[in-house]
């Protein structure tokens, strides 16, 4: 295939050799002819000369050699690292003293893949996958959190100050400290996420009980039904919630699948554990909370949003809502 910018094709740089050397055209005629430069007209005409019709196809503009290359023995030692260690490019440019944009290039170069598509246990390439349509499967997972005292934590006060104003203001009804650090209690996230869409259902509850979990489903599949999306597989991992009656009964009662993760592997259920990141990151530590019943306020509010209005890099950009047609309210 000819360069984009190139004013011959094979074919005519063959017409024009054969007009300079077999009809003996002169080159700047030939030229004018196939709007080309003498130059071009006499290489193109010498090659033809030398090899014929073979002459005419691209050649590759790679030069013959590369003196300001890396050496392969840098070379070797970037990627032996890079495999190891499963650093970026400003780290292993800092240990092999290095510029970082020369590890960057070596790195493509060898079609090593970003950290962030490797499993960050085993090191292999996360392999993607998305449902084809909603409801076909539904990723649900308890996401554990540690209550702010009222006036706030450390990120408001500090580590020393917010610890003692942990203590201060301890319920009397929850547990006592162990070994001096107060005891606040946690806060259970239970969250159902549709693999294709990736539209969430969130609900905050005080333990992960069976009872409380298999609610907590209840009510989800209640959202993803008015929404429009029959759910027909459940992906979970192998909590004791998940592995009771009471949670295989609901789910049968519905006719739904029941699909758990292997042992120590969350990346399996990888749609529901970045959705927890995200929720970490823009919402629980999003900014210094002074209670933890303000924490619990904004949290409608951010759900609304990441299903309404945050863009998905996965959705192009786009909301969950956008792949749900029937939801309500997603031009709220």
């Amino acid at each position: 295939m000819s360069h984009r910018n190139a004013p011959l094709t094979e074919t005519g740089r063959l017409r024009l050799a054969r007009c300079v050397v077999e009809d003996g055209w002169p080159l700047r005629r030939a030229a004018e002819r196939f709007q080309v430069s003498p130059t071009t007209a006499q290489r193109w005409a010498d090659r033809y000369r030398r090899l014929g019709e073979a002459g005419m196809a691209d050649r590759s503009s790679r030069p013959r050699t590369s003196p300001g290359r890396t050496p392969t023995r840098t070379e070797r030692r970037i990627i032996k690292v890079r495999l190891l260690r499963r650093w970026g490019p400003a780290r292993i440019a800092h240990f092999l003293h290095l510029v970082p944009s020369t590890v960057h290039r070596v790195l493509t170069r060898y079609r090593l893949a970003r950290l962030s598509h490797l499993d960050r246990t085993t090191g292999r390439v996360v392999r993607r996958y998305e449902r084809d349509r909603p409801g076909e499967l539904v990723h649900v997972d308890i996401k554990k959190l540690g209550n702010i005292p009222d006036g706030g934590g450390h990120r408001i006060h500090g580590r020393a100050r917010g610890g003692r104003n942990s203590s201060a203001h301890r319920d009397p009804a929850r547990p006592r400290a162990v070994h001096g650090r107060p005891n606040l209690g946690y806060s259970y996230l239970h969250t159902a996420v549709d693999d294709h869409s990736r539209l969430a259902y969130s609900e905050i509850h005080a333990d992960e009980k069976k009872e409380t979990a298999t609610a907590f489903w209840q009510r989800a599949h209640a959202f993803f039904t008015q929404a429009g999306i029959s759910i027909e597989r459940v992906l979970t991992d192998n909590g004791s919630c998940y592995r009771s009656r009471d949670w295989r009964d609901a789910l049968a009662a519905a006719g739904i699948a029941h699909k758990r993760t292997r042992p120590y592997r969350p990346q399996t259920n990888g749609k529901v554990e970045r959705f927890n990141r995200t929720l970490l990151d823009e919402w629980a530590y999003a900014r210094p909370y002074r209670s933890e019943a303000e924490r619990r306020q904004a949290f409608p509010q951010w759900l609304h949003t990441y299903n309404h209005h945050r863009g998905h890099t996965a959705l192009k950009g786009q909301p969950p809502a956008s792949r749900v047609p029937n939801l309500t309210g997603q031009y709220s």
